[in-house]
């Protein structure tokens, strides 16, 4: 016998799928999978609550808040951009990232600012040139985030332009 003639010879001797013992899953109703076998629906998981900042209300004047409005007016103003409430403090994210965060005598500072990331050397830059203006902030200095201070007259042209700065340098380039 030939190999060609014990392959065919054994391919007629297997029983074919209709011979077999187990049912089709094409055959449709008539093979529906018992209940016993049926999988139970996904429990719905419970909604999350919102995140509450543990940070206690900062007591802010008329005059801070004034401050804190017309940074708000510069960060809204640009595409996507929502405001939370993070330490206490507003501040303006694009895409879920933070660019801009405000920063009311936190922790018993002397000044009211705005923290914000800034391209490579510009930190340093600025605040060689404008000491009383410009300071590394805590926690996101080392980043190469400036901090500029806002209650002591800045020019509002030049924060403008360092917001749209710091939120081109965050922002997805589809957002742009």
């Amino acid at each position: 016998m030939t190999k060609a003639t014990s392959k065919t010879s054994r391919r007629a001797a297997a029983p074919t799928r209709a011979a077999t013992s187990k049912p089709s899953k094409r055959a449709g109703a008539a093979t529906a999978t018992p209940a016993a076998k049926a999988r139970p629906a996904p429990k719905a998981k419970p909604a999350t609550p919102a995140r509450v900042s543990t940070h206690p209300p900062k007591v802010r004047t008329a005059a801070t808040l004034a401050l804190i409005d017309r940074l708000r007016a510069i960060c809204v103003a640009l595409p996507e951009v929502t405001e939370q409430v993070a330490w206490a403090e507003p501040t303006w994210r694009v895409g879920g990232k933070m660019f801009a965060m405000c920063d009311t005598y936190h922790h018993g500072s002397t000044h009211l600012s705005v923290h914000l990331p800034a391209p490579p050397g510009a930190q340093a830059a600025l605040i060689d040139a404008d000491p009383a203006r410009f300071f590394r902030p805590p926690y996101v200095g080392s980043k190469g985030w400036v901090a500029v201070v806002l209650d002591t007259a800045p020019d509002w042209e030049m924060v403008a332009a360092l917001v749209r700065t710091a939120y081109e340098l965050i922002a997805p380039r589809r957002r742009r």
